[in-house]
């Protein structure tokens, strides 16, 4: 596994980036303060901060996106009071200004647009072959834009709605926010093949 680049997937319990990079030959680890739900390959179990000043080739980053997502505005006035936005604001731009010299930052539709910049691109499950839709930004550093890999969008909005909007109508539940912050794996091969040998 020598020859391929070391990547660091940060804040990523489910494995799925992770393994998409190792099953091409890249050395990869994933980071989380939750156990992985994968043993394919290493974790480091604890806070991202302790690896940065590893020499990582890129860092693919899903920082917490509970405060700052769009979809959770009528909740913005009691964490802006409480510091729990500004503390998300702040800990994603610590990944983003990261010496790691190749970075993507995925979150959805998020005040960060504001804030910081608008996203580099912004994708879609449909368009890497996933029957769903759910808008996914992507902030970009020393990487191309992602190449979609099998528009299956036509198909897609054939499904009712509940059905495309999958993880929109994800019943509330312990588990609701890993379901939907987990990366669909055609985008994560899509990761791994095309920024992989960037």
């Amino acid at each position: 596994m020598g020859w391929g680049v070391k990547v660091l997937v940060a804040c990523e319990m489910s494995g799925v980036v992770r393994d998409a990079f190792i099953r091409l030959g890249h050395d990869a680890i994933s980071c989380d303060i939750q156990p992985s739900q994968s043993d394919f390959g290493p974790h480091y179990q604890g806070d991202v901060r302790d690896l940065l000043d590893y020499p990582f080739d890129m860092m693919i980053a899903h920082p917490p996106c509970t405060h700052i997502a769009v979809s959770g505005a009528r909740h913005f006035e009691q964490k802006i009071k409480d510091g729990r936005q500004h503390a998300a604001v702040s800990f994603f731009m610590m990944l983003a200004k990261s010496n790691i010299p190749r970075i993507a930052i995925e979150n959805p539709v998020c005040i960060m647009s504001s804030v910081w910049r608008k996203p580099d691109q912004i994708i879609q499950p449909w368009q890497f072959g996933h029957m769903e839709q759910k808008t996914t930004c992507l902030w970009l550093k020393g990487l191309p834009p992602l190449n979609p890999t099998m528009n299956v969008k036509e198909e897609m909005l054939r499904l009712p709605r509940k059905e495309r909007e999958r993880i929109h109508f994800c019943s509330p539940s312990k588990e609701r926010s890993n379901i939907r912050s987990k990366t669909f794996q055609g985008i994560a091969d899509a990761m791994a093949m095309q920024w992989g040998g960037v």
